[in-house]
């Protein structure tokens, strides 16, 4: 029966039901006619309770009538007989996955409840043998709860292994950021940036993975799970494995280092005095310590990290670690500095300086600087006037340019590097382009000679080499044109920076946020510079 209120009438909607009734006299049916847009009794209703009841030799025509009539007034349908009594009768179902199973009980009419054994049977019939719980099965046969889906076995989830991992025995995020004093000065000394090892010392250790527990489901049937996968040692320059496999060890006394992915490590070369004429170009595979100063037109190359006590003057330094300057650079508009890491120093002046990670001064004048991560600018000046910035992600500053609105050209929010590929990738597919219209041009004539059999041995071999010369072309403009389809989602997705001016930046200025660019034209002071849509921004100060 189903009762509910009638939206449209305001009244109670019943579907219609029925009774049998066994009389001395006969069965009767009463039918019990529905109320607002209930359903009416039908006489499949009838018919299918009255096989269940196993009811013998009744009338249909009476049945109909009675139905037909639907007045509360009991109908004899059958001659007398006893009450046919059904007891609780079940379904079960099997979730598709085989991993949980339900069972809905009917009501009895007139008999008993399904006692536990008999539940389990049909369970069992099912071809249910894993994760039954019993509990609940005993529970239902004590206290039974009709019409209702109930869980009464589960099965057992697969566990997969955990991939073995690497434990690090050195520092791999070393910071290179300065310690600034209560004066306000910056200690550029205590960078803690080098780690010395000795021969056969550990760096690296691998945790095992684990193995994969299985599982089963309701049907019995185990349900394989995934071992852990090992984790692979970063074997770089200068370390071995050791014997069981397990870790690497440094192969002689050095300077451990994490470079792109693997760990090496560099012997030391140490200059006690100033590069110069005495020293010559230094190119060393690993670290290199200068005590001195590094006079210009020299050149320092080093496969790790650079540190100069003294002042670098028009030179260039380049390192594949960190560069650190002690003093700072006076580069005369020709010094150059590119690390693969990050680049630390007190001051830079007329310079050109790249750093893959970050670049932390307290100042840095009429330069030209590129930097993949973060420019902190810092000290009693934390200052950046003149010559352009180009910054990854963000620029943390004191003041920018000068009263004087000597012009400072900064852009943040995009890598220069990759803005610096993109520009090449273009230039070459270019070129390619060009060279290939001059195969083909060369191609077309010699085909032409060709058919007409004019074709020597010497421009059959022009022949063979220019179509070469396409094919390798047409090779090589393909793979260019997807790395710049790449490069363009990048650059697209990476558009974002700020800049943080603790003080002021003065008229002179020109932002560049990605895409959208401002020129100041009056002091800003302590705020933030962002990118909001197509326009930049200048919000409050917020480190």
């Amino acid at each position: 029966m189903i009762s509910q209120s009638d939206n449209n009438s305001g009244n109670r909607i019943h579907d219609g039901f029925f009774e049998l009734l066994y009389q001395a006299d006969g069965v009767y049916l009463k039918v019990h006619p529905p109320m607002g847009s209930g359903k009416k009794v039908t006489v499949n209703d009838v018919l299918n309770k009255m096989a269940k009841k196993q009811l013998r030799n009744f009338d249909r025509a009476a049945v109909e009538l009675a139905i037909m009539k639907a007045k509360q007034i009991p109908e004899r349908i059958a001659e007398s007989q006893e009450e046919v009594k059904i007891n609780a009768s079940m379904n079960t179902i099997v979730s598709p996955d085989k991993m949980k199973a339900y069972v809905i009980i009917m009501p009895p009419e007139g008999g008993r409840m399904l006692t536990f054994d008999e539940i389990m049977k049909q369970i069992n019939e099912s071809g249910i043998t894993y994760g039954i719980k019993r509990d609940v099965i005993t529970t239902l046969a004590i206290n039974p709860a009709y019409n209702q889906q109930i869980l009464i076995a589960e099965g057992t989830e697969p566990v997969f292994g955990v991939n073995g991992k690497l434990q690090f025995l050195f520092d791999i995020n070393k910071d290179a950021k300065p310690t600034i004093m209560e004066d306000g000065r910056v200690n550029f000394r205590e960078l803690h940036l080098i780690e010395n090892v000795t021969r056969g010392q550990v760096l690296v250790t691998s945790i095992p993975p684990t193995p994969g527990q299985p599982g089963k489901n309701i049907l019995g049937i185990d349900i394989p799970a995934l071992d852990g996968k090992p984790a692979v040692l970063p074997r770089g320059k200068n370390v071995e494995v050791s014997p069981d496999g397990q870790a690497l060890l440094a192969a002689f006394d050095g300077l451990v280092d994490f470079i792109d992915g693997k760990v090496s490590v560099f012997s030391l070369y140490e200059v006690p005095a100033d590069v110069d004429n005495s020293t010559g170009n230094i190119y060393f595979v690993g670290n290199v310590v200068v005590r001195g100063n590094v006079l210009s037109g020299f050149t320092i190359e080093a496969g790790g990290s650079v540190e100069v006590y003294g002042v670098v003057e028009g030179a260039i330094i380049k390192a594949g670690g960190s560069i650190i300057l002690r003093r700072g650079m006076q580069g005369l508009g020709k010094g150059v500095l590119i690390s693969e890491g990050d680049i630390v120093a007190r001051y830079i002046e007329h310079s050109n300086i790249q750093a893959r990670g970050d670049i932390r001064a307290e100042a840095v004048m009429h330069s030209n600087v590129k930097c993949g991560n973060r420019l902190e600018l810092s000290g009693k000046k934390g200052l950046l006037v003149g010559g352009s910035a180009k910054i990854g992600k963000e620029l943390s500053v004191k003041v920018i340019g000068s009263p004087m609105s000597t012009l400072t050209d900064i852009e943040v929010g995009v890598d220069p590097t990759l803005r610096e590929r993109y520009k090449d990738v273009k230039d070459e597919i270019r070129t390619a382009e060009t060279d290939i219209k001059k195969a083909e041009q060369v191609i077309e004539l010699l085909k032409k000679l060709e058919q007409v059999g004019k074709l020597t041995p010497e421009k059959q071999e022009m022949l063979d080499r220019s179509i070469r010369t396409k094919t390798h072309y047409t090779s090589t403009l393909g793979e260019l044109k997807e790395e710049l389809m790449k490069l363009d989602e990048i650059l697209e997705q990476e558009s974002n920076g700020r800049i943080l001016a603790q003080n002021i930046i003065y008229p002179g200025t020109k932002v560049a946020i990605g895409t959208v660019m401002m020129n100041v034209r009056e002091n800003l002071q302590y705020c933030t510079l962002y990118k909001d849509g197509a326009d930049v921004r200048v919000g409050p100060y917020n480190k």
